[in-house]
C-alpha cells in the first residue's frame, strides 16, 4: 500500500552534498531522504527527469523504506573505481580515493572534449593499474561511426566492455555487429537503453548488448530489477545513480540478490563525494563493499541541509511524483 503524502513529508530530509570532482556537470548533489519503518530510502532523480520517469525512483525509495529487500545470497560486493571525465594528469588522484581495486569505469565522450582526451585518460588508468579490468562509459555520447572508431582505438589498452556507446538500441546493435566483424574484442553493455526505455527488455530481444547495467532507482526497485535481469537472460552489472550511502545500500541489496555476479559493480561512487550522510559510509575496502545498513545521521542531515528554497522544490516534486504513483 502506498504511504500517504503526509507520512512521506513528515519523514523527509533534503540535503546538498559537495562533490570532490565535477560529475554529470555538478559539484553539489541534492537528494531527498525518507525514513520509513523498514529503514531509509533515497529519492534523487536528476532535475531534468520528468515526473513519470521520477515515479520509478520514488517506487524504489518506498521499497527501501517501507517494504525491505530480498534475503541476500552474498555479503560482499566487488566494486569498480569510477573516473570522471577529468584530465589525464588528475587520474592518479581520483584513483587514490578508491584504494585497491580490480576494475575501473572511465567516463568518455564528454561534451566539449575530443577522442584524444578519452585516450589519454584511459591510458593514464592503464599505466596506474596495469592489471585492472577497464570499462568505458560514453552515456550515449557517440554516433555509430564515432563509437566504432573510438572503441577500435581504445581497445588497444584492453577494454572489458563499453557502456552505452550510442544512444539507441538500433545503434548499439550496429556497433556490436561492426566490432564483431572487425574482430575488435569489446563487449557492449546497455545502460540508458534499459533504464530509460518503456520496455527494458527490448535491448535483449534485439541482440544489441552482451550485458546489462542495472540501477535500482531508475528501474523502480530491487524486486523489479531482479525480474528484468531474469527475463533478459544476460549478465548484469549493478551500478549507482550518484547516490549517498542510503542509495548505495539499495544497489548492494540488488547485487547481493542476483544469482550470479560476474562483474565488479559500479557502486563505489560515494568516494566521489566530499561528504556523506552516515557515519559509516558505504565505500570500498580492498576492492569490495561489505553488505551492511546505512542510517542517516541527524547531525549530518542538519549540517548538509539544503537551503529552504531547494527543500521546497524537492517537497513539491515529491508531491507531484507521489500523485503519479497514486494514479497508477
Amino acid at each position: 500500500m502506498l504511504p500517504s503524502l503526509e507520512e512521506l513529508q513528515d519523514s523527509a530530509y533534503v540535503v546538498s552534498l559537495p562533490m570532490r570532482v565535477k560529475f554529470r556537470g555538478i559539484l553539489q548533489r541534492e537528494t531527498l531522504l525518507l525514513k520509513g519503518p523498514r529503514g531509509w530510502g533515497e529519492f534523487c532523480p536528476f532535475p531534468e527527469y520528468d515526473d513519470d520517469e521520477s515515479s520509478r525512483w520514488l517506487a524504489a525509495t518506498l521499497e527501501a523504506g517501507w517494504q525491505g529487500f530480498p534475503v541476500p545470497l552474498r555479503d560482499t560486493i566487488p566494486v569498480n573505481a569510477t573516473v570522471p571525465a577529468v584530465a589525464a594528469d588528475r587520474v592518479p588522484d581520483v584513483l587514490a580515493r578508491f584504494g585497491r581495486v580490480d576494475a575501473v569505469k572511465i567516463k568518455v565522450a564528454e561534451r566539449g572534449q575530443e577522442l584524444i582526451d578519452d585516450v589519454a585518460r584511459v591510458v593514464a588508468v592503464r599505466e596506474a593499474l596495469p592489471d585492472a579490468a577497464i570499462r568505458v562509459d560514453a552515456n550515449g555520447g557517440w554516433d555509430v561511426e564515432q563509437a566504432v572508431d573510438a572503441l577500435s582505438k581504445l581497445s588497444a589498452v584492453g577494454l572489458e566492455y563499453a557502456e552505452q556507446p550510442v544512444p539507441t538500441i538500433e545503434g548499439l546493435a550496429e556497433v556490436r555487429r561492426r566490432l564483431s566483424v572487425a574482430g575488435t574484442p569489446v563487449l557492449i553493455a546497455a545502460d540508458e537503453s534499459v533504464r530509460k526505455e518503456d520496455d527494458p527488455l527490448r535491448v535483449a530481444r534485439a541482440g544489441a548488448a552482451d550485458l546489462l547495467v542495472v540501477k535500482v532507482a531508475p528501474l523502480g526497485g530491487v524486486a523489479r530489477a531482479l525480474d528484468i535481469v531474469a527475463q533478459a537472460g544476460l549478465p548484469a552489472v549493478v551500478s549507482s545513480a550518484l547516490d549517498t550511502s542510503v542509495g548505495i545500500r539499495a544497489g548492494l541489496a540488488l547485487a547481493a540478490s542476483l544469482p550470479s555476479l560476474p562483474y565488479a559493480c559500479g557502486l563505489g561512487t560515494v568516494s566521489l563525494f566530499a561528504a556523506d550522510i552516515t557515519r559509516d559510509p558505504l565505500v570500498a575496502d580492498d576492492g569490495a563493499i561489505r553488505l551492511r545498513g546505512a542510517a542517516a545521521d541527524p547531525e549530518l542531515l542538519e549540517r548538509y541541509a539544503a537551503p529552504a528554497d531547494r527543500r521546497d522544490w524537492w517537497l513539491e516534486r515529491l508531491a507531484r511524483v507521489h500523485a503519479v504513483l497514486a494514479s497508477a
